[in-house]
C-alpha cells in the first residue's frame, strides 16, 4: 500500500504586490484551461523547496522577478483530480520583470487594487489571502 503523503500535490505561489501612485496593486492571472482568475502558483519540481518554487512559478507565469516576503496562510484542498493539495503562499514584491508572454497556462494578467482583486478572484482561499494581506503586508520598498 502506498503512503498517502506521497500522493499529496505540493505547490507554492505568491500574492505579488506593487505600490503605485494610486495605491497598492495585486497581480492576478487568468488560466484559460479553467477559465478562472487566480493568484499565480505552481507545483514544486523534484528537489525544489517551497520558497524556490514560489519565486520560479511567479516568474514563469507572470514574467515578474520578486522579492520574497513573509509566508502567508497555506491552502489545503482537493484538486480537480481528487488529490490532496497543499499550496504554501508568500507575500512578494515585484522588483523587476523579464516580460509577460501569454501561453496556454496563463493567457492574461492584471494588476488590480485589493478590492478589485477580491471581486475578480474565483476561489475563496485566494480571496482570504488578499483580505489578510494587511496583517502580513508585502516587503517594504527601499
Amino acid at each position: 500500500m502506498s503512503d498517502p503523503a506521497e500522493a499529496e500535490v505540493r505547490a507554492a505561489g505568491g500574492v505579488v504586490s506593487r505600490g503605485t501612485g494610486e495605491g497598492l496593486q495585486i497581480v492576478l492571472v487568468h488560466r484559460p484551461r479553467y477559465d478562472d482568475w487566480s493568484l499565480p502558483k505552481g507545483k514544486l519540481e523534484a528537489g525544489e523547496g517551497f520558497e524556490e518554487a514560489a519565486l520560479r512559478e511567479i516568474e514563469e507565469e507572470t514574467g515578474l522577478r520578486c522579492e520574497l516576503g513573509p509566508e502567508l496562510e497555506p491552502s489545503f484542498y482537493v484538486d480537480h483530480k481528487g488529490r490532496s493539495k497543499v499550496v504554501r503562499w508568500y507575500a512578494m514584491r515585484a522588483v523587476g520583470e523579464s516580460g509577460f508572454e501569454p501561453d496556454d497556462e496563463v493567457d492574461e494578467l492584471r494588476w488590480l487594487s485589493p478590492a478589485d482583486a477580491l471581486a475578480m478572484l474565483d476561489y475563496e482561499h485566494d480571496r482570504r489571502l488578499i483580505a489578510g494581506l494587511d496583517g502580513a503586508g508585502p516587503p517594504a520598498s527601499d
